[in-house]
């Protein structure tokens, strides 16, 4: 086969399909992320499944379908669907909103190539698999967090023509007659040592498909920072050991939908080799995803050990899972094995009754005393993600967890960086909260694939709110929401972490989105359906304004970097180079 008609094409497809055409008000759904609220960020998976089947000799493509979307308004899905010619396509949904999306791209898929199958695979398709699989337009999914393996054998399966798929496991498929036969769920890797953080092959893609656009992870000021600053993640391990209420990673989430009792990490020493490669091309910051300590401390202090035989300037930023006990010592072992280190950790409120209750049961003087010691080792930024939608938690609350963010940034300085977020568009299946939402004091709105898939079409986020709480309805969600950006912000102005211009450039955004919000609620009442789709089109423009974000900056996600040394044009030569040694 022809390198140009790749074996697999994985296609990332927006989170709703014709958002071009659509009137809808997205809102601050996606103001923790790099990315909009269209979710252009394909999953890392596909770095990984991509390195696998090209190795085993199988050519892999990745179109990123969101972020061309985002680029171009003349971007022809239906026509550049309608020239591939791949055995197979791969399409993703692993995050929730997805649900729109990626089921429009395969109608796409399956309307100009009949007899190509599509595949599926991600958190969501696992967790909804039984739904999913009856879609006319799906043919295969793969369920759990680490299907490299499996889609190996389903694509050599594919390429040879072959009936019965009944040997591959995790896999759910139909047959000639349509008929569903679900796999057997055994393949959980316990080690993680065969899937590598190298990020060559993709760029040997881009270079292959003369393509690197559909290779962007983001769409606008994002691309360009990224284009001389190619943030690379470095994933430590599948899985998690804690259990947090809310998250559909957790340890209880995962041995609920993906037969994952424990992680699967990688041995330390890969996990700072894979560090130690990604310094040679870039100088850009790499953020590793998990917490080091997650194993055990010596897990932590061999990849630290490991970093410190080597010199380099790119800035490394460390997850926090919870607090670090007697942090001095730990933080003083990163500092003297990485030049330049930031760190985040999300303690959701400030009230550590709520945190207990979402299953973190560390202090404030905890939190307080990792950020000193942090920094005074020498971290250059901490970041805190605070959440909106918890247990307890009242807008009261919610007020008062942004004043502790004040606190925090005057107590500690401009490094200090606060952001409260809402908790949308979705509470993530298969967490406990999700399980067991009277337990936890929610209330889920949308529990099928398909009414999930529908409320991403909604004309405000309000209305795509899969959840309530006790303690807060969807309106005081969304207000709440809205006046905590705005009181955060001015307090970020007070301790210089935002100037006066790029505030009341935020506060213009807010109060538009308030009133959008307002608009789209009285529209919502109309009768005549067309009367309201004209009403709600008339809005567009306006809710375009403020697709990128909210209540913050996406400049404010940015790491510190070194000055630019190397981009992506020069990990393009290295593939090229990489090439030659080959042939």
């Amino acid at each position: 086969m022809s390198i140009f008609n790749p074996h697999l094409i994985l296609l990332h497809p927006p989170a709703v399909y014709d958002f071009r055409k659509q009137p809808i008000m997205f809102g601050p759904i996606a103001d923790g992320v790099p990315s909009t609220p269209i979710f252009e960020m394909y999953p890392i998976g596909f770095f990984s499944m991509l390195e696998h089947l090209e190795r085993n000799g199988l050519n892999v493509r990745i179109i990123n379908l969101a972020a061309r979307m985002l680029g171009s308004d003349k971007y022809d899905v239906e026509k550049v669907i309608h020239k591939l010619k791949p055995r197979a396509f791969g399409i993703d949904l692993h995050w929730l909103p997805h649900a729109h999306g990626s089921l429009e791209v395969a109608k796409i898929c399956k309307r100009h190539h009949p007899d190509i199958p599509v595949i599926f695979g991600g958190f969501s398709a696992t967790y909804f698999h039984e739904e999913l699989i009856q879609y006319p337009e799906v043919d295969f999914i793969l369920r759990g967090d680490s299907t490299e393996e499996p889609l190996l054998d389903l694509m050599n399966a594919i390429t040879r023509n072959e009936q019965s798929f009944s040997s591959i496991p995790n896999l759910v498929w139909k047959d000639a007659k349509d008929e569903v036969h679900i796999n057997p769920f055994t393949h959980v890797p316990v080690v993680l040592n065969t899937v590598s953080n190298n990020f060559v092959p993709i760029f040997k893609s881009a270079l292959k498909y003369r393509d690197i656009k559909s290779l962007l992870p983001f769409h606008g000021w994002s691309a360009h920072e990224w284009l001389d600053y190619p943030i690379t993640p470095v994933i430590t391990c599948r899985g998690c050991v804690h259990n947090c209420i809310f998250c559909g990673g957790s340890n209880s989430a995962l041995t609920r939908y993906c037969n994952r009792s424990k992680p699967a990490f990688r041995d330390p020493e890969l996990i700072a080799g894979d560090i130690l490669r990604i310094t040679k091309y870039a100088n850009a910051p790499i953020f590793i995803i998990g917490d080091l300590r997650q194993p055990g401390k010596e897990y932590a202090y061999t990849v630290l050990d490991t970093l410190k035989k080597v010199e380099f300037k790119n800035h490394l930023i460390f997850e926090l899972f919870d607090t670090v006990p007697k942090p001095a010592a730990y933080f003083e072992r990163v500092a003297q094995s990485v030049n330049n280190f930031n760190l985040e950790i999300s303690p959701d409120s400030h009230d550590e009754r709520i945190r207990a209750a979402e299953g973190k049961h560390y202090k404030n003087r905890d939190i307080e005393e990792n950020i000193k010691c942090a920094l005074d080792s020498g971290c250059n930024r901490f970041d805190l993600f605070f959440m909106i939608g918890l247990p307890f938690q009242t807008c009261e609350s919610v007020m008062e967890t942004v004043d502790w963010c004040g606190y925090l940034m005057k107590q500690f300085g401009k490094q200090v960086v606060p952001f409260i977020l809402v908790y949308s568009p979705f509470l993530d299946p298969g967490c406990s909260a999700y399980e067991n939402p009277e337990k936890f004091g929610y209330k889920i709105r949308f529990k099928s694939l398909e009414e999930h898939r529908r409320a991403m079409q909604a004309p405000s986020w309000k209305y795509a709110l899969n959840y309530e709480t006790e303690w807060m309805n969807r309106d005081e969600i969304v207000d709440c929401t809205y006046q905590a950006g705005l009181k955060l912000n001015r307090l970020k102005v007070k301790y210089g972490l935002m100037d006066e211009e790029s505030c009341r450039a935020m506060e213009k955004k807010i109060k538009l989105a308030i009133e959008l919000t307002n608009a789209i609620d009285e529209i919502i009442e109309i009768k005549d359906e067309r009367i309201k789709h004209e009403k709600l089109l008339d809005l567009k423009p306006k809710s375009d304004m403020i697709l990128d974000s909210v209540i913050s900056e996406k400049r404010e996600m940015v790491w510190p970097a070194e000055k630019k040394r190397f981009g992506v044009l020069h990990l393009l030569k290295l593939a090229i180079v990489d090439c030659l040694k080959r042939q």
